[in-house]
């Protein structure tokens, strides 16, 4: 392998084919660590490339019809993959010594060969790398069957993915909205009718977090939110954060998830893969950490923890994936993320969402990929400036503000512009919100400042439950407010329309022109909303959706 790729980091596999973050981290480690692979890599790309310089490279038409390629790309597919790193390794290598002998024996084995080439695709920690090299060593028409079969693959997993996300049993779908020919805006539809006070669907934050000013406070549980008495909190024996919990299953499914690459010191991998480098990482885990956790306390912002804890899940959630004999906490951390079937990672459903421009300073990503890569050497490369911005992007417009029993007045007043301020999704206001969270189907559910439905947290903790405030027929969309509508007592109905549409273009930049703002429209100048058109958008891979497989892996 190259210098380039000196690290196979985590969210690269992700990125393409999803799904391969810790075997990708294991991948780096073997081949930086393990002479005998390295060389059994390079053995592996130079047979490939001398089988490729011995045959003449053809460029006619193989004549591989659409419907073959289809039926044998369902057959692979329906292949069950490797469970363990150690066997995918092996996998990967007989797959491709497969594809270099089947290679030699002519273009009636080229699909075949394709076929076997693409078996290794499917496991290697970093597609893209892996298609350059097809590029330069495999026959021409060989790596022409491999990119159709990549093409058709990606296609339809990018395709298919609105047809298992949502879950069926949330009665919910997500749709193009109406009227846009890109079919990129998405909306949240119902798939049954709700009656006023109904449960449309419940659903749990991928990362939550309290408010910066009850962090240390003692008094909410850091993991679910819950409020406790200080004399029942659960106080882990050191944490950097002031992190309590209300119960031993919280503490332990909060380390799991990201508190322990964050903030703590045991290994990242499993043990028999740590191979004792947890031990010696310890002083450089201790001295990042520290850094980091000043800096995250200093902003006094959600948005920087809450943006490291998304990065250090995922790479959390592929990690427990590697271990043999999985606890009940393992086990139930994977059927977590299971959310739209095993086939999507977290990337994958982050990747789909909307966003505005965030700001990461370079200070802030060299300080979170400093803790990263204390912990296991290549997990830096995970996180860009650039990426890491887009995350934060992403979860400020799309954050849920987490509320219940009519919510706290507490909050401390922000010395911030208004225009500067965090702000999350709440109908009862920011300010009454113990904290925040990510929620990934609600994350769909379009503002109205007459919604028709409303998020619930009854429970007491950060789950949410998505109530029904009007009737909503089958087919029809699901709205809900981002902003706190109602008419205050010291407000006019041109004053309340005026704050509500000024918040909504402060916090996700567009200008509301739901049937309630347009009924209530006076003849007044609105040059105060601040927008004059909806600034969000999606990423650069979601609008190439059906583009085809190579338009689909290029750098963004």
């Amino acid at each position: 392998m190259s210098s380039r790729v000196s690290t196979v980091l985590t969210v690269a596999g992700v990125t393409v084919l999803g799904g391969l973050v810790a075997y990708a981290v294991y991948f780096d480690y073997r081949r930086r660590n393990d002479s005998d692979f390295r060389k059994r890599l390079r053995k592996d790309k130079k047979k490939v490339k001398q089988v490729t310089q011995s045959q003449e490279s053809s460029t006619a038409s193989l004549g591989v019809s659409p419907e073959e390629l289809r039926a044998a790309l369902s057959k692979v597919r329906d292949e069950e993959l490797p469970p363990d790193p150690d066997a995918k390794e092996q996998y990967f290598m007989t797959h491709v010594g497969m594809g270099e002998q089947l290679c030699a024996q002519g273009p009636m084995f080229y699909l075949p060969a394709a076929l076997s080439f693409y078996r290794a695709l499917r496991v290697y920690p970093s597609p893209v790398e892996l298609i350059m090299i097809y590029q330069k060593t495999v026959p021409e028409p060989v790596f022409k069957i491999v990119m159709e079969l990549t093409n058709l693959d990606v296609k339809a997993r990018v395709e298919g993915y609105y047809d298992v996300f949502p879950p069926k049993n949330m009665n919910v779908s997500v749709q193009p909205a109406p009227g846009d020919a890109s079919k990129v805006r998405k909306i949240l539809v119902a798939e049954k009718d709700f009656e006023p006070g109904d449960v449309i669907y419940k659903e749990r934050p991928v990362v939550a977090i309290l408010d910066p000013d009850l962090q240390d406070k003692g008094t909410y549980c850091s993991h679910c939110l819950r409020s406790i008495q200080k004399d029942f909190a659960i106080r882990p024996d050191s944490d950097r954060l002031g992190s309590v919990y209300c119960s031993k299953e919280c503490q332990v499914k909060s380390k799991i998830q990201s508190h322990n690459l964050l903030f703590g010191l045991e290994s990242v991998l499993p043990p028999e893969l740590d191979l004792g480098q947890s031990v010696l990482a310890k002083p450089a885990r201790d001295e990042a950490q520290t850094k980091f956790t000043e800096y995250v306390k200093a902003q006094g912002r959600s948005i920087p923890l809450l943006s490291a804890r998304f990065v250090a899940r995922q790479i959390a959630i592929e990690t427990a994936k590697m271990v043999p004999n999985k606890s009940a906490a393992l086990a139930e951390e994977i059927a977590d993320a299971s959310i739209g079937g095993t086939d999507y990672s977290l990337y994958d459903h982050m990747e789909r969402l909307r966003f505005v421009d965030g700001k990461a300073s370079e200070e802030e990503t060299k300080l979170l990929c400093a803790v990263l890569g204390a912990a296991l050497p290549g997990l830096e490369q995970s996180v860009t400036e650039e990426r890491l911005a887009t995350y934060q992007g992403k979860l400020a417009y799309n954050a849920i503000g987490v509320c219940y029993s009519g919510g706290r007045d507490d909050n401390p007043e922000s010395s911030k512009r208004p225009e500067e301020q965090e702000r999350t999704r709440t109908p009862y206001g920011h300010l009454r919100q113990i904290g925040s969270g990510l929620y990934l189907v609600s994350a769909y559910i379009a503002h109205s400042c007459s919604p028709s439905a409303r998020p619930s947290f009854s429970s007491g903790t950060s789950e949410l439950s998505l109530i029904a405030s009007k009737p909503i027929k089958k087919g029809e969309e699901i709205t809900m407010s981002y902003v706190d509508v109602s008419q205050h007592p010291d407000e006019t109905a041109e004053q309340a329309r005026r704050r509500r549409r000024q918040e909504l273009a402060r916090g996700w930049r567009f200008k509301c022109e739901c049937e309630r703002c347009l009924s209530e429209a006076t003849d007044g100048n609105e040059s105060d909303v601040g927008v004059e058109k909806d600034e969000s958008k999606v990423e650069d891979v979601v609008k190439r959706v059906g583009l085809g497989a190579e338009a689909y892996l290029k750098p963004h």
